[in-house]
């Protein structure tokens, strides 16, 4: 009911592909998507396996209200273990991709081992064959995607594939769907790459049914998605401006990482918002943003389609870049732009254009081009180094020259690809890395917004804003106001943001809409598509299972209390202006209530009494 209740097991080492039941004991204690993928990859994989060995598994997972009516029921998610961090990796994409698996049939599809030569998976509804992709590798994302529709002759079909940086070896490289939505962090893509899968591609016509009461299904959809469009985040501030929406607002709070983080405030902020994005060209008299962009079922729409101005120096000789295609969404702006000083929206957009099309994480990407720039600028890294590249802050040139090397795998974009946490320590500057457990920070500065510090540091996948948006409530006010310079109450808060997003994260729906709902709007949706009792209560409690899952999963790994921590940057180099000035993030403040919170030792591990009280496997 709402599941599918079958998994496609693709073992790529002798080719033998089969269908299984879904283990609906642990549905009920996990849900779907990320957490119930989570629960097979602990039960299959060895925690300190080499995560881009065939003993490493990939899993594609979908939620139960995926494919649904429900609002932004589209999601997916792609969980491994990190070969950027080492620990769990779970990342979430929109698109069309997650509600065709479903429509296939299928909850999950688990590839294992590695294929001896370049394939793509194929499925369309209950057949499934993996196809030779010798003539694809090497392809971007753009090129996969096309050749593998030209093939099928089936513009209906639906495809996740890898681009050259991922077959490169890049640690951060993405899984992307539908063209330009993505599995962006984590390197998810490089695993994928290390299995010699360059795409999966699906055919569903099936659709979802067996809801376990239809009616009461749809009148609590109909019911919730009035309350997502009369939000004024939900209804009006995404549809208009996308997360773009935050740039400014981020920059006036004192709090928008600037340059690698050294400061917190970009001048250039406004040229790159997006409000600039609606703003006619002076060269061409034409808007950056086109129109919006919708993933399935989605009414909210915060998906920006744009274009490049053709006379700028970055396409001005590439017509294939003069259309529409995916634009800037806040994270990506920030990373690529305040972070490395860049304020020219076309540069910017053109960057986002070869994320894009080979499969790049543009946070992790644009922020260990920031550390790199900071490495240019002491004097560690030199034009010997970069290939004759000028990599200074502020320059748009520099960062379209390393953004295309990086994206084939060329020349110094083979040492971006490495992640700032590596970079920095080959070049014996490790302290310029802005990573928690290796993975980059998204576009909030912790100095001035205390929750977000305890957010990276505890985050189970590293750095990362997804896996609790204390924004939400410490910046916008929702669901209630928080000081953000204040530490007291931000341990309660965080772990009841990272609670509720898993839970989110597992039932197929995109966590915008939390700007709007909360468990007591997801969870009678959820109760009426899904068998058993799923109150308001059984979803928090789902949702700290799986919190407590994949820190044990981290642990296993060789993570420990220590790895939950910030750049010193961070802890002891205050704001220098706005109102966090003269303000570190006081992570030592936070970490020994969470601690105590989540029931683990003082040095952050799990005790016996917690794990018997989430039933996890011993």
């Amino acid at each position: 009911m709402a599941w599918t209740k079958k998994i496609l097991r693709v073992n790529l080492t002798d080719g033998v592909i089969q269908a299984e039941p879904l283990n609906m004991e642990w549905a009920q204690q996990y849900l779907g998507q990320r957490g119930l993928a989570t629960r097979y990859l602990v039960e299959e994989v060895d925690s300190q396996v080499d995560a881009l060995s065939p003993e490493n598994k990939f899993i594609m997972a979908t939620g139960p209200l995926t494919g649904t009516m429900a609002s932004t029921g589209g999601r997916y998610s792609c969980i491994t273990k990190s070969p950027l961090t080492g620990a769990i990796a779970c990342s979430n994409s929109g698109g069309f991709f997650g509600a065709e698996m479903k429509n296939a049939g299928w909850d999950m599809i688990i590839l294992e081992g590695k294929s001896p030569t370049p394939v793509y998976l194929y499925v369309e509804d209950s057949e499934a064959r993996l196809i030779p992709a010798d003539d694809l590798w090497g392809k971007s994302v753009w090129a996969t995607d096309e050749e593998i529709h030209k093939k099928h002759q089936d513009p209906q079909i639906r495809i996740a594939c890898i681009g050259r940086a991922a077959e490169s070896g890049n640690l951060f490289a993405a899984v992307v769907n539908d063209l330009h939505r993505a599995a962006g962090r984590s390197g998810v893509g490089t695993v994928l790459a290390s299995k010699n899968v360059k795409a999966v591609a699906l055919r569903g016509t099936r659709g979802v049914g067996n809801l376990k009461d239809p009616m009461r299904f749809m009148n609590a959809t109909f019911e919730h998605k009035q309350v997502l469009a009369a939000n004024a985040v939900t209804g009006a501030g995404l549809p208009t401006y996308g997360t773009q929406v935050l740039m400014n607002v981020i920059n006036e709070l004192g709090a928008l990482p600037t340059r690698n983080m050294r400061e917190v405030r970009f001048e250039g902020a406004h040229s790159v918002s997006g409000e600039a994005m609606h703003e006619p060209r002076a060269s061409d008299g034409k808007k950056n943003l086109t129109r919006n962009g919708g993933c399935f079922g989605c009414t909210i729409a915060c998906g920006r389609i744009s274009t490049v101005d053709r006379t700028h120096f970055s396409v001005k000789d590439k017509p294939q870049y003069w259309g529409n295609s995916g634009g800037l969404e806040y994270e990506a702006a920030w990373a690529l732009g305040p972070d490395t000083g860049v304020d020219d929206l076309d540069a910017l957009t053109y960057v986002n254009f070869l994320c894009n099309e080979d499969g790049l994480d543009p946070i992790s990407f644009g922020a260990t081009v920031a550390a790199a720039m900071e490495l240019f600028e002491d004097g560690v890294l030199t034009t010997a180094d970069t290939g004759g590249i000028e990599l200074k802050f502020g320059s748009a040139e520099a960062l379209v020259q390393i953004t295309e090397l990086t994206a084939r795998g060329e020349g110094f974009g083979k040492e971006i690809g490495l992640g700032s946490k590596r970079l920095c320590e080959k070049y014996g500057r490790p302290e310029l890395s802005m990573t928690v457990k290796g993975q980059e920070f998204p576009a909030y500065d912790p100095r001035g917004i205390q929750g977000m510090g305890l957010t990276y540091a505890t985050s189970n996948r590293g750095a990362c804003h997804l896996r609790s948006y204390t924004v939400s409530s410490e910046v916008l006010g929702i669901p209630i106001k928080t000081d953000p310079l204040v530490t007291d109450g931000k341990p309660e808060l965080v772990i009841a943001f990272q609670d509720a997003t898993a839970a989110v994260d597992s039932s197929g729906l995109c966590i915008f809409t939390t700007f709007a709902w909360s468990l007591d709007n997801i969870a009678p949706q959820i109760d009426a598509a899904c068998e058993g009792d799923w109150s308001v209560e059984k979803c928090a409690e789902v949702g700290a299972r799986i919190w407590q899952l994949e820190r044990d999963f981290n642990m296993r790994a060789g993570l420990t209390g220590a790895d939950d921590t910030l750049p010193k940057r961070l802890l002891k180099d205050a704001a220098n202006v706005g109102p966090a000035e003269g303000k570190v993030c006081d992570l030592d403040a936070m970490l020994p209530k969470y601690y105590e919170l989540r029931g683990w030792t003082t040095d952050g591990q799990l005790t016996s009494e917690t794990r018997q009280r989430y039933g996890l496997p011993s």
